[in-house]
């Protein structure tokens, strides 16, 4: 790890060490020197539901008798989805990959390692719910549960290691489409949630239907319109959702909030 920036962990990103092609020809360094190849597109990946079940201690009697957990830690047990490690290496070799969960700081780490190993310290970035916009209502699925989204933009602004990032060339993979409510169209995907009593799941086979879609997407000039032309996952929460009014209010509050500072 590199260090601290706002509660989130870095391993690669680093605006100490960022340098673009402008700064670089400024300092004098020929361009065939410069290695401006074609770089890497981002991949942000969300941990639980995606990469693992993380399961609270006070619900252990949806773990099915067979199962043992990969991981125990404070009130969790940690369960990887199956071929996580092959997703990870699959998704590494191809683009350059961030994680984003909506989890509390100290809750992540374990389960990253659990999860990918030392695969971790080949991530762009590692955010956790610092980083995400607490919406100040709760989620539909459970009334206790906060409702948090993940704004790409921040990504975009904050990132800049191996960029520009725009939505043109990154996209988010969450088991939860509300949480990409606040973006652009077609900027995310939403692969259905892991579950560790689904003992046959092979959502993360490098030779699945998931990484399938990545092969195409790596080669896509223009995301939004490899994802708007091959629809993946779950829907994303449009006009037609029937949840669509409850998002739109939440958005509505949010901007009043906003513009009242």
């Amino acid at each position: 790890m590199v260090g601290k920036n706002n509660s989130s962990r870095y391993y690669r990103n680093s605006e100490d060490d960022y340098v673009d092609a402008k700064d670089k020809a400024s300092l004098g360094l020929p361009l065939e020197k410069l290695n401006l190849g074609p770089r890497k597109k981002l991949l942000v990946l969300n941990l639980n539901g995606l990469l693992v079940n993380r399961i609270h201690r006070s619900s252990v009697n949806k773990i099915p008798k067979s199962s043992s957990p990969d991981a125990i830690y404070r009130n969790f047990k940690v369960f990887r989805r199956p071929f996580v490690e092959q997703f990870m290496k699959f998704c590494l070799d191809r683009f350059e990959v961030g994680i984003w969960s909506s989890a509390i700081e100290h809750n992540i780490e374990d389960a990253l390692s659990c999860s990918i190993g030392s695969s971790a310290k080949k991530l762009l970035f590692v955010w956790d719910q610092n980083q995400c916009l607490n919406s100040g209502f709760t989620s539909l699925e459970k009334v206790t549960k906060p409702l948090f989204f993940k704004e790409l933009k921040k990504v975009w602004g904050k990132i800049k290691k191996g960029g520009p990032y725009l939505a043109s060339n990154t996209l988010l993979i969450d088991d939860k489409p509300y949480k990409a409510f606040l973006n652009p169209p077609n900027t995310g995907i939403f692969p259905d949630s892991y579950k560790v009593e689904n003992e046959d799941d092979k959502a993360l086979d490098p030779k699945g239907k998931l990484c399938l879609y990545l092969e195409g997407l790596a080669n896509a000039n223009d995301f939004p319109s490899y994802v708007k032309a091959n629809p993946f996952g779950q829907s994303a929460i449009t006009s037609s959702h029937s949840d669509w009014v409850y998002y739109c209010d939440v958005q509505g509050c949010i901007k009043r909030r906003i513009y009242q500072k």
